[in-house]
C-alpha cells in the first residue's frame, strides 16, 4: 500500500511541477514574441524616421526597436514623465538615433 501511495504522490508532484515549467515555459516564450513584435514595429518606425537607405537587416532592426523601446520608456518614465504615448514616441526617438548611430557605423566600416 504505502509504495502504491508514494507512486501516487510522486505523480501528483511531477504533474504539478511539470505544468508548472511548462507554464513558465510557454510565458517565456510568449514574452519573448511579444518583444519581438513590439521590437519590429518600433525599430521600423525608428528606419522611417530617419532618411536615407539604411542596410540593417531584420535581426538588427529588432535589435534596435528592443533598445529603443526599453531605453525610451526608462527616459519616458523616470525623466520626461509622461505617459503612454509619450513613451510611444521616445522609444521611436531612441530607436532612430540608434538606427543612425549603427546604421553609420557599419557604412564606415564598409567603405574601410
Amino acid at each position: 500500500m504505502s509504495v502504491v501511495l508514494i507512486l501516487l504522490v510522486l505523480v501528483v508532484l511531477m504533474m504539478a511541477f511539470g505544468f508548472g515549467l511548462l507554464g513558465f515555459a510557454l510565458s517565456v516564450a510568449w514574452s519573448l514574441l511579444w518583444y519581438a513584435i513590439v521590437g519590429l514595429v518600433i525599430g521600423s518606425l525608428g528606419r522611417a524616421v530617419v532618411s536615407g537607405n539604411r542596410s540593417l537587416g531584420l535581426l538588427s532592426t529588432i535589435l534596435i526597436g528592443i533598445v529603443g523601446s526599453l531605453l525610451g520608456g526608462i527616459i519616458a518614465n523616470d525623466v520626461l514623465d509622461v505617459g503612454w504615448f509619450g513613451q510611444f514616441l521616445t522609444a521611436v526617438i531612441v530607436a532612430a538615433v540608434l538606427v543612425l548611430v549603427l546604421a553609420g557605423r557599419k557604412s564606415q566600416a564598409v567603405e574601410a
